[in-house]
């Protein structure tokens, strides 16, 4: 069996044993699964303190909708949105938390306000003063693949290398970067971003070769939770997509390719995650340790 990978994040080491669940808190009114649900703040703080009774070992806040057509929020909004969250959950939970934006802004005040990590959809490359901010701060970061924005990513998106060498050139690319940017490559996580600039068949063949990443040596963050391919594919709305979101999280655990996976649905992810742990490790005692 090789090493755990060591994450680290605001000078603590994340050591991962086994897959973590980070749960979603969507804090906007238009997110794709639960816009609108948590828009108010106290909301969104009973959302994110439920999930960490559920199980959840990491939580992911975000104020700005990233499906596929959707634009841009004003920083002032974002903040608004975001900081105060961050703060009660920072303050009321053990667990870190994440602050999903791409503006170094509001990855600055979340950070401010308590956050650990930072997961940007652009990886770190749509605003030039966030390697700075996560510098600085010695965050953990979630560098995600995505070929141009949000609004415009699902317009006939291409890869005439094949989407795996995309992923893998961009990938070395973006860790070789870090230390000129005077981040550790240790702080980093890889996200090859299902859903954002592919079409269902590169989302197909990423989940199939997902443990080709894992020659980067770093953690890999699965987002699939609730998508469209599965819509497709099945013929299932939103919230009936449960049961193919934990498919391709036992067949990621199986494959040993992915050790944060990104949901909303945490108790059942939690409990998937279990349930494999223990026939993986039948001579353990049944109890695990983040």
């Amino acid at each position: 069996m090789s090493a755990p990978l060591v994450w680290h994040i605001r000078g603590r080491e994340l050591t991962i044993t086994r897959p973590l669940v980070m749960g979603i808190v969507n804090v906007t009114p238009d997110s794709f699964s639960d816009g609108g649900r948590f828009l108010d703040h106290a909301a969104a703080v009973e959302h994110g303190l439920r999930l960490v009774d559920e199980g959840a070992d990491i939580l992911d806040v975000g104020g700005e909708s990233t499906r596929p057509g959707s634009q841009p929020v004003l920083l002032d909004e974002e903040l608004r949105r975001v900081v105060p969250v961050i703060e009660e959950l920072a303050r009321r939970t053990g667990v870190p938390v994440s602050v999903d934006t791409s503006k170094a802004e509001v990855a600055r005040r979340s950070l401010a306000a308590g956050a650990g990590i930072v997961n940007d959809v652009t990886a770190a490359t749509g605003d030039p003063e966030m390697p700075g901010v996560v510098r600085d701060a010695g965050a953990g970061v979630i560098l995600m693949h995505m070929r141009g924005t949000p609004a415009t990513m699902q317009q006939a998106p291409e890869y005439p290398e094949g989407v795996l060498t995309a992923l893998d050139h961009f990938f070395q690319s973006r860790l070789q970067e870090l230390p000129r940017l005077g981040i550790g490559p240790e702080c980093a996580v890889l996200d090859p971003g299902i859903g954002f600039g592919k079409t269902a068949a590169h989302n197909w063949e990423i989940l199939a070769r997902l443990g080709e990443l894992r020659r980067f040596g770093r953690p890999v963050c699965l987002g699939v939770s609730r998508k469209g391919l599965f819509g497709k594919l099945l013929d299932r709305p939103v919230d009936q997509r449960l049961a193919a979101s934990l498919a391709v999280a036992c067949a990621t655990m199986a494959q040993g390719s992915a050790q944060i996976l990104r949901v909303h649905d945490v108790a059942a992810t939690r409990d998937a995650v279990r349930v494999f742990e223990r026939i993986a490790r039948p001579t353990d005692s049944g109890t695990m340790t983040p």
